[in-house]
């Protein structure tokens, strides 16, 4: 494939919008993705019933649409609203698929759908998909940000970024849309086809949502399921089990990977980032920590060199960029302490990779929303966690945990400013302050963005 130096290959971008005149569809849930999706297939001329479970007086999205000349059904999901003749319904990605109006549906053989697909089938611009179980945003902000730096078009959507219907209708068809998918926007695709697909890793995770490992795989395998030869899949080849699951694809495979040279894909090698046996920056250049964030890196650079991206745009952003915000996010060096914001660190497998990305003693911050899980797996990752402030309510669990780990120094503190002052003090001058909680941030915080940010403005107001 690498002797091949037209890698950019075009794809058809002729794209009808007539599909939705005189349909009659159904927009289960709202949010942004629900309210974009009602109003782009109003415009597009279809019959648009909007159901959303919160009350029409607490629900100013609803109230919008309504004035917008939109049906709205809101205060809960009435399973006779399948009795109207919907031929198709766009699903809110969270609602789960057992629920009984969408369990119905699929029953009547009406396609139950997300957003994403109805943002492809009017999309004029190729598409660049991200999914995985982690990584996703760090290598979609990467790739963004790679386009920028090279004054090529993209727009970024998805999961991060705004909601992809909303972009796509103004992206033009030399642009690429540059969009993170989840697993539950997966599962709601008939047509989408990105040109270039990534899948960073895979792991166990949304199992009370997909039911199984077997039901999360397919969902996040969707992403290449309707690509052709003349698209690309970038697939973690330190993965077995993942690259198996791939086996079958039509796609063309770009393998990366951290442990072996890979001469059709992206690698390191004698101390480069790599593409195809070409030599893009020197390891030593790049900015962001940790091992996870090199897998990041390497399938960022498979996906910009297909797009024709150039390296010197490559190498302005990756000797640059330090990380998104919330994940292994560097926040200040303050008195010879580097302090780290990892608060998207919702399980212990992002904590675990967070752990890895630092070879310096590291005061840890962890805890929060009790699961009923234990936390025994980070035991093998604490080797430099040389004191651990817990708070929350796993903070017992975590605090119990790291004793058995051989941390010397366990610290209960009740929210997170006293975690912050608490982890100044049990640190000394070369240490890394890492937020790391390893649990959901719903005890004590709204969101795990919330705590991240007060973790922030903790750092930054330090005495």
């Amino acid at each position: 494939m690498c002797d091949d130096r037209n890698l950019h290959r075009s794809v058809d971008l002729v794209k009808t919008i007539t599909d939705f005149q005189h349909k009659k569809i159904l927009v289960l849930g709202l949010a942004k993705s629900g309210v974009s999706a009602a109003l782009l297939l109003h415009k597009l001329g279809a019959f648009v019933t909007v159901n959303d479970r919160k009350p029409l007086g607490e629900n100013p999205e609803a109230q919008h649409l309504l004035e917008q000349g939109i049906k709205v059904i809101c205060g809960s999901h009435p399973i006779e609203l399948l009795d109207e003749g919907f031929e198709m319904i766009v699903k809110n990605p969270g609602i789960p698929y057992h629920n009984p109006l969408v369990a119905g549906a699929a029953a009547r053989g009406i396609p139950v759908l997300t957003e994403i697909e109805l943002a492809y089938l009017i999309s004029e611009a190729p598409f660049i998909g991200i999914t995985g179980t982690n990584g996703k945003t760090t290598t979609t902000t990467l790739i963004y940000e790679i386009f920028k730096a090279d004054k090529k078009s993209a727009v970024l959507a998805g999961n991060i970024g705004q909601v992809a219907s909303e972009v796509v209708q103004k992206a033009k068809p030399a642009d690429h849309v540059v969009i993170e998918l989840s697993s539950f926007q997966l599962l709601g695709i008939d047509k989408f086809r990105p040109h270039i697909a990534i899948i960073t890793n895979l792991y166990d995770a949304h199992l009370d949502y997909h039911g199984t490992r077997e039901e999360y795989a397919k969902a996040k395998l969707n992403i290449t399921k309707n690509q052709t030869a003349e698209d690309f899949l970038i697939v973690n080849a330190d993965q077995e089990h993942l690259m198996k699951l791939t086996e079958d694809t039509q796609a063309t495979i770009i393998p990366f990977s951290t442990k072996e040279i890979k001469e059709a894909g992206a690698c390191v090698q004698d101390g480069y980032i790599t593409f195809c046996g070409e030599n893009i920056i020197a390891l030593a250049e790049v900015a962001l920590p940790g091992a996870h964030n090199l897998e990041n890196i390497l399938a960022a650079v498979s996906a910009v060199k297909l797009a024709g991206i150039g390296n010197e745009a490559i190498k302005e952003v990756l000797t640059t960029f330090s990380g998104v915000k919330h994940r292994t996010q560097f926040v200040r060096e303050w008195n010879g302490r580097r302090f780290y914001n990892d608060s998207k660190a919702t399980n212990t497998l992002a904590t675990k990779s967070a752990l890895t990305a630092f070879d310096k003693p590291i005061v840890l911050l962890a805890g929060g929303l009790d699961r009923g899980n234990g936390f025994d797996d980070l035991i093998p990752y604490m080797n430099n966690v040389k004191a651990l402030i817990a708070f929350g309510e796993t903070a017992e669990k975590l605090m119990e945990t790291a004793s058995r780990a051989g941390v010397k120094t366990t610290i209960k503190t009740e929210n997170m400013q006293q975690s912050v002052q608490a982890a100044y003090e049990a640190s000394v001058e070369g240490d890394i302050i890492l937020l790391s909680p390893a649990c959901a941030s719903w005890d004590q915080y709204k969101t795990f963005e919330q705590r991240g940010d007060i973790f922030i403005e903790a750092v930054h107001t330090l005495k």
